[in-house]
């Protein structure tokens, strides 16, 4: 049977009213659209064509809640606005649209009860995952998520939870191998530059150089000044550029700060980078590679971090286990903000 020329329809349109157009059965129009069902190229042709007639569209997420699954993955983030964050959420929902998976972002910077309500939506909608891309989040929102049953892969976190997936980038290896490098620079007064956000992540990056440094004999002068921003940078270039044992190098536990910091010295304070002043920042966002940075830093494994979770999630439900924490590495950036070698 012809299926006639119709107009678009923006109201909704069931599946029956695709089977009535095609005439076939509700049940023809289901096995349609759904992947290795068994229908006749015929009966697919004609329940395609009315299909895109009327407008008609499968609702997944219906489907998704009768056979627990929704192929919604939930990411927990916060800080989104930064570089770094931004380029993580860029890449995981790039890659999660590859498999057929759809992101729900939760941003956790907003009010408690906001983020708590979005949370829940999340459950109620029974994501298949729930993936923690932020040291911020509070503890909380994961046992709400174990408690409901979800699925948890959790980045850079110290929770030590039982149940969820860990991925973790070995900052302390890193922030060693800054202090080595900025030594062979021949620096000897050195800073380390962090924020007061006290996330796992940075805490560790800012107690490795630490420890790297008493290892040599060296006490370095902390500067932690607010969130971890741009003008937290600066406000710490200020604060330690004035002192009377100025240094002459400085470890960023991020690219942002280091910014901040290296703005401050070129442009309050007239030093030259890295003649009077050696700079290492860490996560190696977009900017650190202008011209006018040219930073020295770490590169965050984020693809390698996206594969790791990309394969965890398509592997079959039964057959996910709780392994160790899968440890990655992040890797050196030589650029012109530290003299050479």
């Amino acid at each position: 049977m012809a299926v006639p020329e119709i107009k678009p329809n923006r109201t909704f349109v069931s599946a029956q009213r695709v089977a009535e157009l095609a005439g076939v059965s509700r049940s023809a129009v289901s096995r349609t659209f759904t992947s290795g069902a068994s229908v006749s190229d015929a009966t697919r042709k004609k329940v395609m064509k009315a299909a895109e007639a009327l407008g008609y569209h499968v609702n997944h997420l219906a489907r998704g809640l009768i056979h627990e699954r929704s192929d919604i993955v939930c990411l927990i983030a916060a800080d989104i606005n930064t570089p770094y964050q931004a380029r993580m959420l860029e890449t995981m929902t790039r890659r999660l649209q590859e498999i057929d998976k759809v992101a729900m972002v939760i941003n956790t910077s907003g009010e408690n009860e906001s983020v708590t309500g979005a949370l829940r939506k999340s459950l109620n909608y029974r994501a298949d995952a729930t993936v923690v891309l932020s040291g911020a989040p509070n503890a909380s929102l994961i046992d709400t998520c174990i408690n409901n049953g979800q699925h948890i892969i959790l980045i850079n976190r110290d929770d030590h939870l039982n149940g969820p997936e860990n991925i973790i980038v070995d900052s302390a290896i890193a922030a060693r191998e800054a202090f080595h490098m900025l030594r062979r620079a021949g620096c000897r007064k050195i800073a380390v530059v962090s924020s007061q956000a006290g996330t796992p992540s940075l805490v560790g990056r800012e107690n490795a150089f630490q420890l790297a440094a008493a290892e040599a004999g060296i006490e370095v002068i902390v500067a932690r000044c607010g969130p971890t921003a741009y003008a937290s940078g600066a406000e710490a270039a200020r604060m330690l550029l004035s002192r009377s044992d100025t240094p002459d190098a400085a470890f960023c536990v991020t690219d942002l700060l280091a910014f901040g910091f290296m703005d401050v010295a070129r442009h309050e304070f007239g030093m030259s980078i890295p003649n009077d002043l050696c700079v290492i920042g860490f996560d190696d966002i977009e900017q650190a590679g202008w011209t006018s940075y040219n930073l020295t830093t770490f590169r965050q494994p984020i693809d390698q971090i996206a594969d790791h979770i990309v394969q965890h999630l398509e592997k079959p439900v039964d057959v996910r286990q709780e392994n160790a924490p899968i440890r990655l590495q992040p890797l050196p950036v030589w650029r012109k903000s530290v003299r050479p070698k």
